[in-house]
């Protein structure tokens, strides 16, 4: 047996023990950076399916969007946050209301959810969402169960067929994630929000705004989530618990500057 098909079957054989006592899956945060790497290099390889925003063109809307994202990572709340990449990416797309993660923190945010929603408060709220899932691991340990750890180490390792891989991206734009792990990734939204400048119920904002869109389809990322009107619930009950400001003023000046600035 060749050594690197023997170290295969040996990584598959720790992480089936671990994925067994529900522990983190793919053995380790570097190998889900690594899974990470290989989605996003198949993302930007795909510009049909996900047409990134040129930075060159739009630099201004890259310096909003990554400025916000690094006021949440900088909270001092995010648990992996100097062991994930932590890239953020933006899909010139204004008919989709979506957002998602990674494992490993290669972050991609819709201009259409860009543009639907009215302050940063409101966007950092699902960003700070879906950092959670890849902080806490849900994106990874989902992903196994989706698609099996097998098939997902052929990927971290380099090793898999490109159809493979682009089966594994589609299913992660429209991951579905558990109930428990949904409010979860609400609760610790919260958390990284009461460390900055932001409403740390920025996500019960965003709820609400859903509730109120009337006949407007939801975004596609909500389509098997928990119910909204208990998410705004549970989000500004986690607020009281922790005694964070929810009446700092909004950035709505700001957030406009960034909607301007997207094609």
């Amino acid at each position: 047996m060749k050594k690197t098909t023997f170290h295969l079957l040996a990584v598959i054989f720790v992480i089936s023990l671990l994925s067994a006592c529900k522990k983190p899956i793919l053995f380790g945060i570097d190998q889900q950076k690594e899974l990470g790497k290989q989605v996003r290099d198949q993302i930007l390889a795909d510009p049909q399916n996900y047409p990134i925003l040129p930075e060159a063109q739009y630099p201004q809307a890259y310096q909003h969007i990554r400025r916000i994202t690094q006021n949440i990572l900088n909270s001092g709340k995010v648990e992996l946050k100097n062991q994930f990449d932590w890239e953020v990416r933006i899909i010139r797309d204004d008919k989709t209301l979506n957002a998602f993660c990674t494992p490993g923190g290669y972050i991609f945010v819709y201009t259409g959810l860009i543009k639907y929603l009215d302050t940063e408060d409101q966007l950092a709220g699902v960003i700070g969402h879906e950092i959670a899932h890849a902080d806490r691991q849900h994106s990874a340990r989902q992903m196994e169960k989706q698609f099996g750890v097998a098939l997902l180490v052929e990927i971290a390792l380099g090793k898999n067929k490109s159809e493979d891989l682009k089966q594994v991206v589609n299913g992660l734009v429209g991951l579905r994630f558990s109930r428990d792990h949904e409010y979860e990734a609400d609760a610790y939204s919260v958390n990284y929000l009461s460390a900055t400048q932001y409403r740390c119920n920025g996500a019960a904002d965003f709820f609400v705004k859903i509730g109120e869109g009337g006949g407007q389809q939801p975004p596609e990322f909500l389509s098997t989530h928990p119910n909204p009107g208990n998410r705004v619930e549970a989000i500004n009950n986690k607020a009281k618990s922790i005694n964070c400001d929810i009446n700092k003023p909004d950035n709505r000046t700001e957030y406009q500057k960034f909607k301007a600035s997207l094609p």
